[in-house]
């Protein structure tokens, strides 16, 4: 069985966790403003509607990440040479956000993905699309 959605939007890779200390306990935790908490949601969502139901079998995971090409790499004639062939972000960032959005959703826990493939490169639309199988 293989699930596939997509997800339409930029792709928001995971942040490092900010450190407080409160009561002197160090707590580690994501600003609530962040983007990824959106971006999570939204993986989530869009894999209900797919038909994604927590199981407890191994899985393998695909995930193609888009981002839309900035117009400042972009000529009349086409990209520009100096302009990067790959966005910026590193992959098991972004791959640590969708998996995480996928806890509880479409497995119990990420440490059931045992075939992990991540791609990143630009495109026309922004997008993340997710295939499980």
């Amino acid at each position: 069985m293989a699930l596939t959605f997509t997800v339409p939007g930029e792709p928001v890779p995971q942040p490092r966790p900010r450190v407080s200390t409160r009561g002197g306990f160090a707590r580690a935790y994501v600003p609530a403003k962040h983007p990824v908490h959106a971006y999570r949601a939204a993986i989530a969502n869009a894999a209900r509607a797919a038909g994604a139901g927590v199981h407890g079998e191994p899985v393998g995971v695909l995930i193609d990440l888009v981002w839309e090409r900035p117009k400042s790499h972009i000529r009349k004639s086409g990209v520009k040479p100096d302009a990067p062939q790959y966005p910026r972000c590193d992959v098991d960032n972004a791959a640590k956000a969708v998996l995480d959005a996928l806890n509880g959703v479409a497995w119990e826990d990420d440490s059931q993905v045992c075939s992990l493939t991540v791609a990143k490169h630009y495109g026309t639309e922004a997008r993340t699309v997710v295939q499980i199988v």
